[in-house]
């Protein structure tokens, strides 16, 4: 695991915290803010899974 597979992961779990404690509250915007960070994550996780398959190709090479 590379560190942007680390942080996206990070940045999904935030997100549904933050998504969850909206709801309980009632509070929209949170919820949204949790929404947004969970994409954010799953964004940045996919950028850290491309470089870890690069580096892979690279290394059969």
């Amino acid at each position: 695991m590379n560190k942007d597979q680390v942080k996206g992961v990070a940045k999904q779990a935030k997100g549904r915290l933050k998504e969850a404690a909206g709801d309980l509250s009632g509070n929209r915007q949170l919820q949204q803010e949790g929404r947004a960070d969970q994409v954010g994550g799953s964004v940045r996780k996919g950028v850290g899974d491309a470089k870890e398959q690069v580096k892979r190709a690279i290394d059969k090479l």
